[in-house]
């Protein structure tokens, strides 16, 4: 069953277009990266989808009901949302941001330790937020918007504000909201967080999709047909994948004179400076 189905997105701002042909569907229980440079309109599908945007055109279902359906209280419930523009109480501690959602969600004050533990702030419960940084910050939205551990959790750049050790404890968790039923549909511009946690990606430039697949199969499709052979006495060749190449390399095998063969299969990073020609930051 699919989650969310996108058909022939479009949103205008004025004379500029944000998105203009968007199309796709995210089965239930999928990590969904959609990728793209700053500005390309990853934010705005989010808004779209969670019916804090209206589009020009196409339409979005979510639930398999139109987006715009999203503000009812009862579809509230059922997914979480982080973006940059996720508010909290900044008068108020970690800890009582946390108790004003478990009210909101009918939930057991047993909900606060166990979201304080995914976002690695158990000790640090009675900071006040003002005093945060934009880190843990970060985190305490992060927390915020899994505490109802949702059908469907929507996150705009999760980790760009986090160390390595919690960006790790993060991924750990949300790999774990996903073994128990969460869909995750996941904007960044980070491509390690994309291959370590994304089923599929979808890379989004000038608000169309460029490409969409698994990593794997992303690598796989433009990677050059191309090997590359080092041997033991330190020469290198880079041969076509044909079978006079394959007879050779057969060859050089059966004399025990190969030290290391690879295929140049790009990264996705390289696959999205191609697709976008923008630098990764």
């Amino acid at each position: 069953m699919d989650i969310i189905q996108v058909e022939s997105i479009r949103k205008k701002f004025g004379n500029r277009d944000a998105l203009t042909d968007v199309s796709f569907s995210i089965p239930k229980g999928e990590i969904f990266g959609f990728l793209g440079p700053s500005g390309s309109g990853k934010t705005t599908l989010i808004k779209i989808l969670t019916a804090q945007l209206n589009p020009t055109s196409g339409q979005a279902m979510v639930f398999n009901e139109p987006a715009e359906m999203m503000y009812q209280s009862k579809q509230k419930m059922r997914f979480g949302i982080l973006t940059d523009n996720s508010g909290l109480y900044e008068r108020l501690s970690i800890e009582e941001n946390l108790e004003l959602y478990a009210q909101l969600y009918d939930l057991p004050k047993s909900s606060i330790d166990r979201v304080l533990q995914f976002v690695n702030l158990s000790g640090e419960r009675k900071k006040k937020v003002n005093k945060l940084s934009k880190g843990m910050r970060q985190r305490v939205t992060l927390a915020c918007a899994v505490i109802h551990e949702p059908e469907l959790l929507f996150l705009d750049e999760p980790t760009s504000a986090l160390d390595p050790v919690n960006t790790a404890h993060i991924y750990k968790g949300l790999r774990y909201l996903n073994e128990n039923g969460t869909t995750i549909f996941l904007t960044t511009h980070d491509m390690t967080e994309a291959e370590l946690i994304c089923n599929r990606v979808a890379i989004l430039h000038q608000g169309q999709i460029q490409t969409i697949g698994s990593p794997r199969e992303l690598k796989k499709l433009y990677r050059e047909n191309v090997v590359s052979v080092e041997l033991i006495n330190g020469e290198t060749h880079e041969l076509t994948l044909d079978e006079e190449s394959a007879d050779l390399i057969a060859d050089w095998m059966k004399r025990g004179l190969i030290d290391r063969l690879e295929t140049k299969e790009p990264s996705l990073g390289e696959i999205f400076i191609k697709m976008t020609g923008s630098e990764l930051l």
